[in-house]
């Protein structure tokens, strides 16, 4: 799995014109799936993911995590961050989990930031024509890839 986790004064999710879900202070998450994402990822990611010290203590270093700062979550699926650029200009989405593998893992890492979150997380809707708007605070942007945790 792939994350690009973006620090958030604010961000939203529309889908056909409708907002389907808004958060204030907290992470916008694009998650990108491939066939070889299993349950171990899934409970990896979520506990790195909302133990993330990448908000700001008292002293202005970035010393708390988005539990500990009481922040929101959003979680969009983005199957184009499994994208392959090697060959070409046009990139390859073989890597890229297809929708009967995609969406159950999806689900279960919603779940699972839940659990580690201890409240909901809002999401986008899988395989939807999703139009993300966000203000990043900072601008802080990490990205993970669970095949190199070590």
């Amino acid at each position: 799995m792939i994350a690009v986790i973006q620090r958030v004064s604010s961000a939203s999710v529309t889908i056909d014109q409708v907002v389907k879900s808004s958060i204030g202070k907290g992470l916008l998450v694009l998650v990108g799936i491939e066939d070889a994402d299993n349950a171990e990822d899934i409970d990896w990611l979520a506990a790195k993911l909302v133990n993330l010290r990448i908000f700001e203590d008292d002293q202005g270093v970035m010393n708390v995590s988005v539990k500990d700062a009481a922040g929101d979550i959003i979680v969009v699926s983005q199957f184009t961050l499994q994208a392959s650029t090697k060959k070409g200009n046009r990139p390859s989405y073989i890597k890229a989990a297809k929708p009967d593998v995609a969406i159950p893992l999806y689900n279960q890492f919603v779940k699972a930031v839940e659990v580690q979150l201890e409240k909901s997380v809002q999401t986008g809707e899988f395989g939807a024509d999703m139009k993300v708007a966000l203000l990043n605070d900072g601008p802080v942007t990490i990205i993970i890839d669970t095949k190199n945790k070590v």
